[in-house]
């Protein structure tokens, strides 16, 4: 069986407070992004993992996509199974690509055992995974808040504009990130204001790592302000970074950008 799990972008992020646990809760909304990996798994003799395209950081026994097999299996008699995963979603782009493998993953091994899991069953494992892994298993615009796995849905359609994805030639580490981060709780819900008219969120939804991580790497601020330039709308980093994705009325020319940035158009 082969799928194609899609990236996300995070509109608005508001990190509210340092939780006992180490994790911090926040808010967030989750909205699918449709730049796709490929995913294969097939029943085999022994389990294999093999990847292709971008090249995956560290070894492959760390990847989701095998946690998420023996995850399962400790709970099912499953099969070994060879998995293909063909990398296209960028990475360390806040673009939630690797969670999204590990909920495609549990979804096809579902179906290729007969598993009878509901979605909220595999949300539950996908949980276990990674904070917004088990977004993935709907697939559809929530409302995150906790630690970004408990969600409520929302009435979101971008449809009607053009998305544009620029991931500049840079690393964001998730340790950078939250290290320079300064919890403070939201004085407007983003669940509220994320119902303004899409003209109206530049000035009420903003992304709380965007201000160290700007100064840090000033090309992904170059990035935002040129589609800022280019007629956005509206324009934020994802999540805590790399990408910067803009929302237009049409598609822009920015081939200024291009040039030294990965550019993604009408996703």
């Amino acid at each position: 069986m082969i799928d194609f799990p899609n990236a996300k972008i995070n509109i608005g992020l508001n990190i509210t407070e340092r939780r006992a646990d180490g994790y911090h809760n926040l808010e967030t909304v989750f909205y699918p992004l449709m730049i796709k990996d490929a995913l294969e798994v097939i029943e085999s003799k022994e389990l294999n993992f093999q990847s292709s395209g971008i090249v995956i950081p560290g070894s492959s026994e760390q990847n989701l996509c095998l946690k998420a097999y023996y995850l399962l299996k400790q709970d099912f008699d499953i099969k070994p199974v060879d998995i293909h995963l063909h990398k296209h979603i960028p990475i360390g782009a806040g673009l939630g690509g690797g969670s999204a493998d590990a909920a495609f993953f549990i979804k096809l091994i579902n179906q290729t055992f007969a598993l009878g899991l509901t979605p909220d069953a595999m949300m539950q494992y996908a949980r276990q995974l990674g904070a917004d892994c088990a977004f993935f298993i709907n697939n559809q615009p929530v409302y995150a808040y906790g630690k970004g796995d408990d969600f409520e849905p929302v009435s979101l359609d971008l449809s009607a504009y053009k998305l544009v994805l620029v991931m500049p030639p840079v690393h964001v580490s998730t340790a950078e990130a939250y290290g320079g981060i300064k919890p403070v709780p939201a004085q407007t819900s983003l669940k509220g204001l994320i119902k303004l008219p899409v003209t109206e969120w530049k000035a009420h939804i903003h992304n709380d790592f965007e201000g160290h991580i700007f100064k840090a790497h000033p090309a992904i601020a170059a990035v935002k302000d040129e589609l800022y330039n280019a007629g956005a709308l509206y324009a934020s980093m994802s999540g805590s970074g790399a990408s910067v994705f803009g929302i237009f009325e049409k598609l822009p020319d920015l081939s200024r950008l291009e040039k030294e940035n990965q550019v993604f158009y009408g996703v």
